[in-house]
């Protein structure tokens, strides 16, 4: 068995596809496949379902799926250990990213990493899941670090570190009932429907638990999986939302209200695998991560 082996295993399952996981993999299909084949030889055991439309991964495949993630990872290791005797870092760190949560400046940070390590390569994701989705992508080694806006402390399987904190207002049009309240409780807002974004993002997980709290069913009308895009739905009048501050640039046609009734903290943290140590390159980026952003911020708004 050669890594190679278990590199191409992993690409099918991570993809879902032999086509998907040969363009990842930069080569062709039918390579893949022979890879993948002789692979299950070897084993004696088949570890996908093929099928016209789907690639799922067997019992077999389930079981093979986290060894070879950490056979992989502990040749990562050894090579960084090479690379850090001859005083040089190479290779690749995979990052998981938020939509317009500009709170970490990437393009700054990514061009000093850049420069003090030019052979390090870094991949940006963005889940359509959020939040949890990329959680969920950390623990399965499909990410080597992310950004999270997940609520309370650290989720199961990931370290985390606080990077900053904000407090939730609640957004209306100005034309709205409520617009000029001032303060409002949940219980009040019961009635009216909601721009949020979808499930599994960390501002809607945030909202649903003030909400279930103190047992009101609201309504979200209208799912945006880019939170910065939803002031301009509150504006237009398709429903009332919680934001974050800094996401509001301009207060045109909008009301803010405050909730007396409950304390709606967003936070943002930086996560890795608990399971896993993180890689040389993994390092480097959270090193730089730490000198940028020694201790959590408060934000507030521009």
């Amino acid at each position: 068995m050669e890594l190679r082996h278990l590199e191409y295993f992993l690409a099918v399952a991570d993809t879902g596809s032999f086509t998907r996981a040969a363009k990842t993999l930069h080569v062709v299909q039918s390579g893949v496949s022979a890879t993948v084949k002789a692979l299950e030889r070897e084993l004696g055991s088949a570890l996908f379902i093929r099928s016209p439309h789907t690639i799922t991964l067997t019992p077999a495949g389930r079981a093979f799926l986290p060894r070879a993630r950490e056979t992989l990872s502990a040749a990562s290791a050894a090579r960084d250990a090479v690379h850090r005797m001859r005083g040089t870092l190479q290779g690749d760190v995979t990052v998981g990213t938020l939509t317009s949560v500009e709170v970490v400046d990437l393009p700054e940070l990514l061009t000093v990493l850049h420069t003090r390590h030019p052979a390090v390569t870094v991949r940006l994701r963005a889940a359509a899941a959020g939040s949890a989705g990329l959680a969920q992508q950390l623990r399965d080694g499909q990410l080597d670090v992310a950004f999270l806006s997940l609520p309370g402390p650290s989720p199961a399987g990931l370290d985390t570190r606080l990077l900053a904190v904000a407090s939730l207002s609640l957004y209306v049009p100005s034309t709205h009932p409520l617009a000029g309240a001032g303060r409002v409780s949940l219980t009040q807002l019961g009635e009216f429907p909601f721009v949020d974004t979808p499930q599994g993002f960390g501002n809607r997980i945030l909202v649903d638990r003030a909400f279930a709290s103190v047992g009101v069913d609201r309504e979200v009308t209208l799912e945006v999986a880019d939170i910065g895009t939803a002031v301009k739905f509150i504006r237009a009048g398709l429903g009332v939302g919680f934001l974050s501050p800094f996401l509001v640039n301009d207060l045109t046609d909008l009301e803010v209200l405050e909730v007396a009734d409950y304390d709606l903290r967003w936070q943002l943290t930086v996560a890795t695998a608990a399971n896993r140590r993180p890689s040389a390159t993994t390092e480097a980026f959270l090193d730089l991560l730490r000198e940028r952003h020694p201790s959590p911020l408060t934000l507030t708004g521009p």
